[in-house]
C-alpha cells in the first residue's frame, strides 16, 4: 500500500516550528550567558555636604579710577614738551611750555598800573587830610571835604582794580607752563613743539589716567539685584556676600587675575532697553596689568548656599524631559536614577540642593555600560582624578 502524500502546507508548518524552537533555545542560552557575566565596573564619587558661595560670571570693562584731559588755559605757541609719553607723572609736574613773552609784558604793564593807582591814592589821601584840617579851621566848606573824601575812595578802588589785573596777568603767565592736574600715567601727546594752542580748545593735548586702583564696570540683571536686596533685608544667610565678599577677575586670555576686588558702587538706575544695572568694582593694579577698555569677566558673589552637595558635572545628564539626573549606586550596589535640583555651576561641579544627599555615590565613569536596576562594581575615584574641580568654600 503506497505511503500517504505530505502536503506543502504541512512542510511549511513543520519548518516554522523548528525555527521557533531553535530561536527559543538561542535566547535562553544568551540570557543564561548574560546572567553569568560579572557586574560592570563603574567609577563613583561619594558626595559630601558643603557650603558654597554662589557666583555669577558678569562681563565688564576696565576703567581708570580718575581721568584728566590736559588742555591749555591761555593762547600761544608750544615751545617745549617736558614729559615722556606713556610715563607716570605727578600732580603739579610741568608738561608743556607756551611762549610767555606776551604774558610777561602784561604782568609788567599791570605792575605799572598798580604803582600808578597807589600814587594817585596817596595824592587823594593827602588832599583829603588837608581838607579835613582846613575844615577844622572853618576855611573851606563841607562840600570841598566831601569831594576830597570821594576822590580818595575812588583812588582806593582803582588800586584794588589794578591789583586784581596784576593777579590775573600773573595767573596767565603761570598758565604758560601747563602742569599735571592729576597723578597717574600720561598717554600720547596730541601736539608738538611749534603748534598753536588756544584756551579751552576741544582737542586735549594729552590724557592722564590713574591706573591704581582701577574700576571694572559690569552689568547685572535688575531681577537678580532685587532678589539679593530682598534676601539682605530678610537676613537670609549669605545675602551680604555680594557687598563684602572678595571678587575674582578673569582676564581676556582666560587666566585669573591675582588681586581681589570689591563692590564699590551701584548705579541707581535700570536701563530701560536691557533691564540691567551697572555695578562698579574696584581692583588694585600695582603692576599696571589692567588697562582702561580691557574686556574682563567678574565672578560676582550672589549669596551663600548652605547644606548643599557638589556633584561632578560628568555625573549629571538629562532625561527625555530635559531634567538633570544622576545615576546613584545604592548600598546593595544597584543603580538608581535620581532627578536633581541644580542651583548653578561651581567650577567643575553642579551645586545641588535636592535629589541626592551626603554619602550618596554617584557614577562618573562607566555610564554607558549600566542601566537603572543593574548591579555594578563601584570603585571610588582617586583624588588625582578630580584635578581642576572647584573646591567648596568653608562652612
Amino acid at each position: 500500500m503506497p505511503a500517504p502524500a505530505i502536503s506543502l502546507r504541512n512542510l511549511v508548518r513543520a519548518a516554522a516550528l523548528a525555527l521557533g524552537a531553535a530561536s527559543a533555545v538561542a535566547v535562553t542560552g544568551a540570557s543564561a550567558q548574560q546572567a553569568g557575566r560579572p557586574p560592570a565596573a563603574v567609577t563613583v564619587v561619594t558626595l559630601k555636604q558643603a557650603s558654597v558661595t554662589l557666583t555669577s560670571a558678569l562681563p565688564g570693562r576696565v576703567a581708570a579710577s580718575a581721568v584728566a584731559e590736559v588742555r591749555p588755559q591761555v593762547n600761544g605757541i608750544v615751545t617745549e614738551r617736558l614729559f615722556k609719553e606713556g610715563s607716570p607723572v605727578q600732580e603739579g609736574q610741568p608738561l608743556y611750555r607756551i611762549d610767555d613773552a606776551t604774558y610777561q609784558a602784561q604782568v609788567a604793564a599791570a605792575e605799572a598800573s598798580v604803582a600808578q593807582a597807589r600814587a594817585q591814592l596817596r595824592q587823594a589821601q593827602s588832599e583829603a587830610d588837608r581838607q579835613k584840617t582846613l575844615m577844622g579851621r572853618s576855611v573851606v566848606s563841607q562840600q570841598n571835604l566831601d569831594d576830597a573824601l570821594v576822590a580818595r575812595d575812588v583812588a582806593a578802588a582803582a588800586v584794588q582794580v589794578a591789583e586784581a589785573n596784576l593777579r590775573k596777568a600773573k595767573i596767565d603767565l603761570d598758565h604758560t607752563t601747563i602742569r599735571a592736574q592729576l597723578s597717574g600715567t600720561i598717554g600720547l601727546s596730541q601736539t608738538t613743539k611749534g603748534a598753536l594752542v588756544t584756551s579751552g580748545q576741544a582737542t586735549a593735548l594729552a590724557v592722564i589716567r590713574t591706573l591704581d586702583p582701577v574700576y571694572v564696570d559690569v552689568t547685572q540683571s535688575a531681577a537678580d539685584l532685587v532678589r539679593w536686596r530682598r534676601n539682605l533685608a530678610a537676613g537670609t544667610a549669605g545675602a551680604g556676600d555680594m557687598a563684602t565678599a572678595p571678587v575674582t577677575l578673569k582676564l581676556a586670555d582666560g587666566t585669573v587675575y591675582a588681586e581681589k576686588g570689591h563692590l564699590s558702587a551701584a548705579e541707581p538706575h535700570v536701563d530701560e532697553l536691557t533691564g540691567v544695572v551697572v555695578l562698579r568694582l574696584e581692583f588694585p593694579n600695582p603692576d599696571g596689568l589692567l588697562l582702561p577698555g580691557m574686556y574682563v569677566q567678574v565672578e560676582m558673589p550672589q549669596g551663600r548656599a548652605e547644606n548643599v552637595v557638589l556633584v561632578p558635572q560628568e555625573a549629571v545628564s538629562r532625561d527625555r524631559r530635559g531634567e538633570p539626573v544622576a545615576m546613584v549606586v545604592t548600598a546593595e550596589n544597584k543603580v538608581e536614577q535620581r532627578q536633581l535640583h541644580v542651583l548653578r555651576d561651581s567650577g567643575a561641579n553642579w551645586v545641588v540642593d535636592a535629589g541626592v544627599k551626603p554619602g550618596d555615590r554617584v557614577i562618573v565613569a562607566g555610564l554607558q555600560k549600566i542601566a537603572p536596576g543593574a548591579t555594578v562594581k563601584p570603585e571610588e575615584r582617586k583624588a588625582a582624578d578630580t584635578t581642576g574641580a572647584a573646591a567648596p568654600s568653608g562652612n
